[in-house]
């Protein structure tokens, strides 16, 4: 790569991620821009605005995926997309998937800048409701056109105050008329911040990500019987918290036996009947485990049931595991990795491979495009938080080997 290749503005990179984050700002100084609300509607209509001033034609999809598209020489040619999401928590930061398209548009911009065309179409996609924080599940957007929901499913989510997606969509005007089903694509592309501490401890600046951890969203529930705290001799009750002690160490364990991608989270603990003078009846434990190969990821669940098993036997309980929820382990396009790593190298940014801890819609694209990732650092490795941070010579970097990326993927053969 020479000096003389192409380059983001950053500045204006910056300046687009500075206005969008005013949609939404919240007085801790991230966002509030969930998922087809007005302030959503506001943030697409600008992203649109700023699309067709790059020269781009603009498409709506049934579930409200919103893709701006630059032709290549060759139309006909499987395209090139970018794609991550608009929408925030409702504690949300400036950047969590914002940057990603952003970033996007900016390779688009720096195309014009440089008045090249490349052979291949390239496409920039904000999905819907990758959050899930007012719509569940998360990833609707990108669920849905990867086949993973129903577009009818995904239409009677609710939020809180019964108001359903369909509804949400019809009423800010993005319903739109594109089929939400996947189309074939020659790569898939996302830049998003990190979300973790790994890149900030180790140095580097750009994280070559390999592919997603899968992991399973469990509830352990443990039954004993409920009385007296002060009546009744230890060695007579039936208490689930002598189970349940236990059964957390037993789930920390399984991820640290796993280094260094082994994860285990107790999220919630329900107590009943909850009171402080009394013996609980019934506990009910929330368990997140993850790790980035299927294979392990099962065989922890498997030990994990057999250990509930034994030490619910001990403390003479009932017990009952329902799995919640399970997100697949999903391993990233070996060549698209290749690239990515290639265009750090070439632009001289520190760099390393690893696995994302967290779910993103490339979960959902890698099952109907070559996908990748691109990660940058963030401050404290704290997102979802509005005090979420990222340094705008980092957001930079990765906005550059995502532009390298794509020069490579959509001019080669």
């Amino acid at each position: 790569m020479t000096s003389s290749a192409p380059r983001v503005d950053s500045e204006r990179l910056w300046a687009s991620l500075m206005e969008m984050a005013r949609i939404g700002a919240a007085a801790g100084g991230g966002c509030n821009r969930q998922a087809l609300t007005d302030e959503d509607k506001t943030a697409r209509d600008l992203l649109i605005d700023w699309g067709r001033a790059a020269g781009c034609s603009v498409s709506v999809d049934e579930i409200g995926n919103v893709f701006l598209r630059k032709d290549g020489r060759r139309p006909a040619a499987d395209p090139v997309l970018i794609g991550s999401h608009l929408d925030t928590q409702a504690t949300g930061g400036r950047f969590d998937g914002v940057y990603g398209v952003l970033a996007g548009l900016e390779v688009l911009r720096t195309l014009d800048d440089h008045g090249l065309r490349l052979n291949r179409s390239i496409e920039v996609a904000s999905w819907t409701n990758e959050e899930g924080c007012r719509f569940a599940p998360a990833m609707l957007g990108s669920g849905v056109v990867a086949g993973v929901h129903d577009l009818g499913y995904a239409y009677s989510r609710s939020d809180a105050a019964g108001r359903t997606v369909r509804e949400e969509l019809e009423r800010i005007g993005y319903r739109g008329t594109q089929p939400a089903r996947a189309r074939p694509f020659r790569a898939m592309f996302e830049a998003h911040i990190e979300q973790g501490p790994i890149l900030e401890q180790s140095g580097n600046t750009i994280g070559v990500v390999t592919g997603i951890q899968g992991a399973y969203w469990l509830d352990v529930t443990l039954d004993g019987v409920s009385c007296h705290a002060g009546p009744t001799p230890m060695e007579d009750r039936r208490d689930p918290w002598r189970a349940a002690c236990p059964v957390i160490e037993a789930a920390f364990a399984l991820a640290l036996a796993r280094p260094p991608w082994g994860r285990a989270t107790i999220g919630d603990v329900k107590v009943f009947p909850g009171a402080r003078n009394t013996v609980p009846q019934r506990l009910v434990i929330s368990v997140d485990l993850r790790h980035p190969e299927e294979a392990t990821l099962a065989g922890m669940v498997g030990e994990f049931g057999e250990q509930v098993a034994a030490l619910a036997a001990a403390a003479g309980l009932d017990f009952r595991i329902d799995r919640i929820w399970h997100m697949p382990a999903t391993s990233f396009d070996a060549a698209l990795v290749e690239v990515i790593d290639t265009a750090a190298a070439a632009l001289g940014f520190k760099h390393c491979r690893l696995v994302s801890g967290a779910g993103h819609d490339s979960l959902n694209t890698a099952r109907f495009a070559p996908t990748a990732m691109i990660f940058v650092p963030c401050k404290g490795g704290l997102s979802h938080n509005e005090a979420e941070s990222a340094a705008p010579a980092d957001l930079a970097a990765g906005a550059d080997v995502l532009l390298h990326a794509v020069l490579a993927v959509a001019d080669g053969p």
